[in-house]
């Protein structure tokens, strides 16, 4: 039962991805539960004008995992918001790509949060965010935006 459900709320993240940001952006997931999420995203084309990584792709690639997992807690009747996000950027990160695994640290019935650590291709940390995301059950007769609503 459990795996369908996760298997479910991929499947959604999947198909929603083409049209996305996370389309965008390049962000491929690697692995996936509600307890942890592994992902890529590469840093070309997610630069700023110095061609160092934009931080507000670190965030795009935390906020990605963590609604992610949070959404497989949440289960497939229910809505993920994001609510907050904060991040540190320890370091710059000027090729490749970067590695994003988030890990819950609360998983209620109405919150969860996790801890997103992003590193570069040599293992050195890169950001570390924290997000938040308030579950909500789905409204009958309207269809769910997706795991990151």
């Amino acid at each position: 039962m459990e795996q369908d459900r996760e298997r479910q709320i991929r499947e959604i993240f999947s198909d929603a991805a083409p049209d996305t940001l996370v389309s965008r952006m390049g962000i491929k997931i690697l692995e996936a539960t509600a307890e942890r999420v592994v992902g890529t995203m590469p840093v070309t084309g997610n630069t700023q004008p110095y061609g160092l990584m934009h931080g507000g792709a670190s965030c795009v690639l935390a906020e990605t995992l963590g609604s992610l997992g949070s959404a497989l807690h949440a289960g497939p009747d229910r809505v993920t918001v994001g609510i907050e996000i904060s991040a540190t950027h320890h370091r710059a990160a000027s090729a490749g790509e970067v590695t994003g695994v988030a890990t819950r640290l609360h998983g209620g019935r109405t919150l969860t949060t996790y801890e997103i650590v992003i590193s570069d291709d040599r293992g050195r940390r890169v950001c570390t965010a924290r997000l938040s995301c308030l579950l909500r059950d789905m409204v009958p007769g309207h269809p769910a935006a997706g795991p990151a609503g």
